[in-house]
Formats: C-alpha cells, sequence, structure tokens
C-alpha cells in the first residue's frame, strides 16, 4: 500500500530511508541541492525505481486559446511585488536565485543518465475569481504575506483594485502551463 513520508531532501535516506519504487519532487526539487539529493535518492530505489520531477512548464508550451475571459494581468502583479518586496526575488526568509539550468542536465551528471521528458497538457480554461488570484500569489515562497510586514494589506488593496480595472465581474482565465514530467530511472 503506498505512503508518504514529510521531510526535508537534505535529511533523506535518515526520514524515510526506503527502498522505493516511485521518489517524487512536486514543483520542489529546485529547493534542493539538487545534484546532491539525486544521488541519495538513486541509492534509495529498488532496481528499476524512478526519480519524478513535476513542475509546470509555459515556456514552449503552446498557449491555449482563452475561454473568453481576461486573462490574469500577472506581468502588473509582478510589477507590484517588486514595488513592495523590491527586485530581489524573495523566497521564505531570504532571498532565491534566479535557476539557470534544466532538471535534466542535473540528472545527466548524476548516476541517473540523461532521464526522460514528457508533458501532459494543462488544463485549457481555468478560470478564477479575484481573490482566488491574490490568494495564488500570497501562497507563493517569493510573494508570502509575511514578507509584506505592515504592507500588506496596502499591496492586497492595490492588487484587488488592478484586478477590478481589468474585469468587471472579476473572474480571470489562468493557465499555469502543462505539467512537465521530467523521469529518471535506476537500472533494474
Amino acid at each position: 500500500m503506498p505512503y508518504f513520508r514529510s521531510g526535508l531532501a537534505e535529511e533523506l535516506p535518515a526520514v524515510a530511508p526506503g527502498p522505493y519504487r516511485l521518489v517524487t519532487f512536486g514543483q520542489s526539487f529546485h529547493w534542493t541541492d539538487e545534484r546532491s539529493v539525486a544521488e541519495t535518492v538513486y541509492d534509495m530505489l529498488e532496481p528499476g525505481g524512478a526519480l519524478a520531477l513535476i513542475v509546470h512548464t509555459v515556456t514552449g508550451r503552446t498557449r491555449p486559446q482563452d475561454p473568453g475571459v481576461p486573462a490574469i494581468p500577472h506581468e502588473e502583479i509582478e510589477a507590484l511585488v517588486r514595488k513592495y518586496l523590491g527586485s530581489t526575488r524573495r523566497a521564505g526568509q531570504g532571498t532565491t536565485l534566479e535557476r539557470t539550468h534544466r532538471f535534466e542536465d542535473v540528472l545527466a551528471r548524476t548516476r541517473f543518465g540523461v532521464p526522460q521528458q514528457f508533458f501532459v497538457p494543462g488544463i485549457p480554461d481555468l478560470v478564477r475569481d479575484s481573490e482566488s488570484v491574490l490568494s495564488g500569489y500570497l501562497s507563493l515562497s517569493s510573494s508570502a504575506p509575511h514578507l509584506f510586514d505592515d504592507r500588506l494589506d496596502d499591496f492586497a488593496g492595490e492588487v484587488r483594485t488592478l484586478l477590478a480595472h481589468r474585469s468587471a465581474d472579476g473572474i480571470f482565465w489562468d493557465w499555469p502551463g502543462d505539467t512537465e514530467v521530467v523521469m529518471a530511472r535506476k537500472p533494474d
């Protein structure tokens, strides 16, 4: 029967020694010491087991036709985030570097070798209301509520005003991209 373990990737294998048939990272592998964690996971897998990295990918993917409502004004909301938090991208209590490498390149330099990559089409007609859009931004590590200190209400107010000007009924189209899976296998 499947089960889940929770812990920091750098605490592996102590927090969840395995062995496993499948280890997944859902939009989180980039927060780890990627190469070291991949090598540790390799040791934790049964022969024939796999590591799956799951992310949303927009760049290079065919954008579906909108369902007839305005798209979320991401660029303008991100400009508001920069206005309040500065141009250095925040993450949790610190900052984060912009990724300049691909997971495939990291895994190719491990015992896994060159991974497989495949895409699952994203939801083409996802609609969200204004509060959902704001909540989505506040759920990101780069714009989490605590980062705004006493200016959170001001930021939220500006986002709500922006959204009200972009859609009278407060409904927006969102396309987070296609789901990309980077799959690396341990040989049988």
